[in-house]
């Protein structure tokens, strides 16, 4: 696989402002960054992110995946991130076919900061077929949710961040391959779909975490990176069930220490059997 020359823009992360606390005292104050980063592909304009900045070139290659603008990362030369012109210049190694068609239909989801959806993406959905010889087990979802709750997050100094995880869980352990936060779930998700692409990772057997409800958005990219196990910390919407139901997802939602609420793909599941059951 030819992979495209990237920049390595990260940008600070957080910034430190004055605030004053509940007894009139001065406090120095990490806040979360964001910037606007417009993405071009050929020079043409496409959208403008707004993002913290941790893996822009992860994110911009993300965003090109899960809208289907670009078809591969083969087709990708190069992708430049420039802070002082807050842009991400994509430059291809052929012209991106239907370009305009692909961009013509625009759906604002319900992502933080208004993520934007482009083309008709729910009419692929009925398309993807996800694995299922695969199995999550209870004591396995355990074991992620206290490795993401001891993982080192910008949430926990400076909060105001959205953060999800890719994770390779056998058996018992739960091995966080990526953590990426930003100021929009959206915006998390894409930078781990533009990782996965870079280091040619096979979502078919992982897990996906978010701190962010589960919206049809979400589960609609995580279907499409392959990805059969779909869990958040938060709650999830009708759409965002919908969908699930049609991609045959294993989604939990409500993930919080040793409580969760499995919704769909319960086959994929694997539970102890209570001994009480059996009294």
């Amino acid at each position: 696989m030819s992979k495209p020359k990237i920049t390595r823009a990260t940008r600070p992360l957080t910034v430190e402002v004055e605030s004053i606390n509940e007894h009139g005292e001065a406090e120095s104050t990490p806040i979360a960054g964001e910037h606007p980063l417009t993405i071009y592909i050929d020079k043409r304009e496409i959208v403008t992110l707004m993002t913290l900045g941790q893996h822009p070139e992860a994110l911009v290659l993300g965003y090109l995946r899960n809208q289907r603008l670009v078809p591969s990362i083969e087709h990708i030369a190069a992708v430049q991130v420039d802070w002082e012109t807050g842009s991400a210049a994509v430059t291809t190694r052929k012209a991106v076919k239907d370009l305009t068609k692909k961009m013509s239909k625009r759906t604002v989801t319900t992502g933080c900061g208004q993520g934007t959806v482009f083309g008709d993406l729910m009419a692929e959905v009925d398309s993807i077929k996800l694995r299922d010889d695969v199995r999550l087990s209870e004591s396995g979802l355990y074991a992620l949710l206290d490795a993401v709750r001891r993982h080192e997050t910008i949430y926990k100094s400076a909060g105001a961040v959205h953060g999800c995880a890719l994770a390779a869980v056998n058996g018992d352990n739960a091995d966080i391959l990526h953590f990426v936060e930003d100021v929009g779930r959206h915006n998390a998700v894409d930078a781990i779909a533009g990782l996965m692409w870079l280091e040619d990772i096979d979502g078919s057997d992982k897990v996906f975490y978010t701190t962010g409800r589960l919206t049809s958005e979400m589960v609609i990219k995580a279907a499409q990176m392959r990805i059969p196990f779909l869990v958040s910390r938060s709650g999830l919407t009708q759409m965002g069930h919908d969908v699930a139901l049609r991609t045959g997802i294993t989604m939990i939602g409500r993930a919080v220490n040793k409580h969760y609420l499995l919704f769909t793909g319960r086959e994929r599941f694997v539970k102890p059997i209570s001994l009480t059951a059996f009294a």
